[in-house]
C-alpha cells in the first residue's frame, strides 16, 4: 500500500509539493490517482501528497453501493476491473410498508440498462485499497493532521498555499484539495456554510455469516412510521444493513458503543421489523457499527458558496455533503476526482483558473444530487417529523407516485458519465500529447 509516516524530526520539517490532498478517503485517493493518470506531479517524488490524520486507511461506513456513474469514473481511473470481478451486480429493490404489508418491486438503477455497467454493493475498504494500491509509495502521509492554512503571494507568480500540520511540519503546494469529509477544515477555511441537519440519523452495520446467509441478491427495504430499514448482501457471507430514523436523544447516549447501538436497534427502534432483518442485525460485526446524524449542505450554498479561493478547493463530502438516500456520496466524489484532474491537466492555464473551471463544472450537478437525495430520503421516511394529515399525504405520495414514477427518473441521473480523464483540444488531441 502506498504510504509514508512523518519522520521523527518532522517538527522542524518543510516540504514542497505540486498538489496536496487533505484526506485519504474515497475522494482523496481517487483524486490522487486521477492526477497521476493525467501526469500531474509525476515528474518528481512527492509531486502529489495525500495527508491522512488517521494512522491507516479508514473503513468507516462498512459498505457502499456503486451506481453506473461511479463505475464510469472508476473505469477512467483504471481500477473498475479490480472490483467488478469481486462483487456481483444487483438490479432489484423490494420495498415493504410494514403497516399495510404491501410490497413494491422496482429497479433501483432506473429505466436504463447496460450489460457492462451495473449497480454493485461492496466493502468500502475494498474500494479504498483498490485506489491506494495504484499510488506510488510515499504518496499517503498518515498521522498527519492539518491545523491551519495560509497563502503566500509572490509578485509575478501564482499564489502558494502553506499548510501547517499538528507536528509542526509546513507543506507548501501549488494546489490544495480538501477531501477531508463533512466537517472539512479546508471547507471551513474557504468559508463554506456548515452542513445542516436533515433531522434524521442512520445506523449502519456489516453482518457476517461464516456459513453463508442464503439471502436473495437484492436490496430489501422496510418502511414504518419515521423509520426506513434495509439490507443487501455484499458477498456469500457478508450483509450490509442500515436503519434510518428521525433523530432521537438515545443516539448521543449510545455514542460509539456497539452494544448500546445494537440494543437500541433490536429492542427499541427496530423491534417491529421483520425477523429476517433483526437476525441480520444480531450478526453484526461490532467493529463496523456506526450511528450518526445525516447532514447535507443546502443546494443553494453549493451553487453560490466559496468552493475555491485561488488554488485551494474542495471535493467529495467536503464540497457537497449529502444524505445517503441515493447512494451518491462515494459516486459523486469519484466524479469530482476525474473532473478536477482533467481540469488540472491543462498546462496552459494557471492552477487557480483550473480550480475555478472545476468548481464551475461541478456546482450544478452536485447541487442537484444533494437535492435529489434529500427529497428521496424525506419522502421514503414518510416525511421527517411530520404528523397527522400531512404524514398521511406524504405516505400516499410515496406509495402511489414516488416509487412508481419519480424514483426511476431520479435513478436515471445516476447514469451520468463524467468522461475521460484527459481533455481533448479542438483538433481532437489530448492536452498532454
Amino acid at each position: 500500500m502506498a504510504s509514508s509516516k512523518p519522520p521523527a524530526s518532522s517538527s522542524a520539517a518543510a516540504v514542497d509539493a505540486e498538489v496536496v490532498i487533505v484526506g485519504a478517503g474515497i475522494g482523496g485517493l481517487a483524486t490522487a490517482l486521477a492526477l497521476r493518470r493525467v501526469g500531474v506531479g509525476v515528474a518528481r517524488p512527492g509531486g502529489v501528497l495525500v495527508l491522512e490524520r488517521h494512522p491507516e486507511l479508514r473503513s468507516t461506513g462498512a459498505a457502499l453501493t456503486i451506481f453506473p456513474n461511479g463505475w464510469f469514473a472508476l473505469r477512467a481511473l483504471g481500477v473498475a476491473h479490480k472490483l467488478t470481478s469481486r462483487y456481483d451486480a444487483f438490479e432489484t429493490s423490494r420495498v415493504t410498508t410494514l403497516e399495510t404489508g404491501e410490497t413494491q418491486v422496482f429497479r433501483f438503477a432506473g429505466d436504463k440498462s447496460s450489460d457492462d455497467v451495473r449497480v454493485r454493493p461492496m466493502h468500502r475498504k475494498a474500494l479504498l485499497e483498490a485506489l491506494a494500491e495504484e499510488l506510488p509509495a510515499g504518496t499517503i502521509r498518515f498521522s498527519s493532521k492539518l491545523v491551519s492554512i495560509s497563502t503566500e503571494t509572490a509578485e509575478g507568480s501564482p499564489d502558494i498555499a502553506a499548510l501547517r500540520l499538528d507536528d509542526g511540519t509546513v507543506i507548501r503546494a501549488k494546489v490544495v484539495i480538501g477531501c477531508d469529509g463533512v466537517h472539512s477544515v479546508v471547507a471551513e477555511w474557504l468559508g463554506l456554510s456548515e452542513p445542516a441537519s436533515s433531522g434524521r440519523s442512520c445506523v449502519r452495520g456489516l453482518s457476517v455469516f461464516p456459513d453463508g446467509h442464503n439471502l436473495k441478491k437484492e436490496l430489501r427495504q422496510f418502511l414504518s412510521e419515521g423509520l426506513r430499514a434495509g439490507m443487501v448482501p455484499i458477498s456469500d457471507t457478508d450483509v450490509y444493513w442500515f436503519l434510518v430514523n428521525n433523530t432521537i436523544g438515545a443516539e448521543k447516549e449510545a455514542g460509539a458503543d456497539p452494544v448500546k447501538i445494537l440494543r437500541e436497534v433490536t429492542d427499541n427502534l427496530g423491534r417491529n421489523m421483520p425477523a429476517e432483518y433483526l437476525d441480520v442485525v444480531r450478526h453484526s460485526d461490532h467493529g463496523n457499527l456506526s450511528w450518526a446524524p445525516l447532514l447535507y449542505r443546502p443546494p443553494w450554498a453549493i451553487l453560490r458558496g466559496p468552493a475555491a479561493r485561488g488554488p485551494i478547493t474542495v471535493a467529495g463530502d467536503a464540497f457537497h455533503p449529502m444524505t445517503p438516500d441515493m447512494a451518491q456520496g462515494g459516486c459523486s466524489a469519484l466524479e469530482d476526482a476525474v473532473v478536477l484532474a482533467r481540469a488540472l491537466s491543462r498546462t496552459d492555464v494557471p492552477p487557480a483558473d483550473c480550480v475555478a473551471a472545476y468548481v464551475a463544472e461541478r456546482r450544478g450537478r452536485a447541487a442537484w444530487l444533494v437535492a435529489g437525495a434529500y427529497l428521496s430520503g424525506w419522502v421514503q421516511q414518510g416525511g421527517t417529523n411530520v404528523r397527522g394529515l400531512w404524514a398521511y399525504l406524504v405516505r400516499m405520495f410515496r406509495d402511489w407516485i414516488f416509487y412508481r414514477f419519480l424514483f426511476p427518473k431520479l435513478a436515471d441521473t445516476m447514469w451520468f458519465d463524467c468522461g475521460d480523464l484527459v481533455p481533448r483540444t479542438e483538433d481532437g488531441k489530448r492536452h498532454l500529447e
